[in-house]
């Protein structure tokens, strides 16, 4: 009876062994994967969602949305070439990006930069944990795929985002950008209407909502508009990069 004991629990000695260093290996191999966790706009007050920049400073940052069609796309591409802006940012829905690949690289080029909207354009309130760890390892995917290196601005589809949207996107290194101006140019409210909303909210470090989509026809005639405004009252035309690593920035706690 000793004997078969002492052989048992040996054998189960053993079995407890392996399945502890496979779970150690395995437990490497999902740290070594994981995106790393990137907490600056993540303090002890709550998730940050940054929405405006250094307000002592004359910075605004023109910022453009675009999810589906692309004769807007190059209008838009071609009135900022011509009004010498370069430093845009544009936000990408990844499904989009794939599929219009000669645009991004006109964007890249252009010297504009690339955040990303998540790959399906869908609202990440609408999703779970796994489906937006999902969409976003999608959208890197994508732009890794595209030579688009270092996307680090996350902007919600539709704007809309919580807590755990903010906590998802910060560990996959991207900061969750909203924005200060909605001149919410897709509607098509007239081309002055969408200068006059500029116009009369523009305030320094302002981040400013317009589209390059399809639906946005009268944003590419707005722009030179809200262009010359801007250039006569001293603002400068800055990167949401640009704008948020100042130390000033300013963000809003997400509940």
């Amino acid at each position: 009876m000793l004997f078969y004991f002492y052989i048992t629990s040996k054998r189960k000695l053993k079995q407890i062994s392996l399945i502890t260093i496979i779970a150690f290996f395995t437990a490497c191999l999902v740290y070594i994967q994981a995106p790393k966790t990137f907490s600056t706009f993540s303090t002890s007050k709550g998730p940050m969602a940054i929405y405006k920049g250094d307000a002592s400073r004359k910075n605004i940052a023109l910022t453009f949305d675009i999810s589906w069609g692309d004769e807007n796309a190059v209008k838009v591409l071609e009135v900022l070439k011509n009004q010498r802006i370069n430093n845009a940012t544009f936000f990408l829905s990844a499904s989009w990006a794939e599929r219009h690949p000669e645009i991004v690289e006109t964007i890249v080029k252009q010297g504009h930069e690339i955040g990303t909207l998540g790959y399906r354009y869908k609202s990440y309130t609408q999703l779970t944990t796994l489906e937006m760890q999902r969409d976003l390892n999608n959208s890197d995917e994508v732009f890794k795929r595209l030579g688009v290196k270092d996307v680090k601005l996350f902007r919600p589809p539709n704007g809309e985002f919580n807590k755990e949207v903010i906590k998802v996107a910060s560990r996959y290194n991207l900061s969750v950008v909203h924005w200060s101006i909605n001149t919410e140019d897709w509607r098509n409210p007239g081309t002055n209407q969408i200068f006059e909303t500029v116009k009369e909210n523009t305030n320094p470090g302002d981040i400013i909502l317009l589209h390059a989509s399809d639906s946005a026809l009268q944003t590419p005639k707005a722009i030179p508009l809200i262009i010359s405004y801007l250039r006569d009252k001293g603002y400068k035309n800055v990167s949401v990069s640009q704008m948020i690593s100042n130390t000033k920035t300013k963000t809003k706690v997400v509940n």
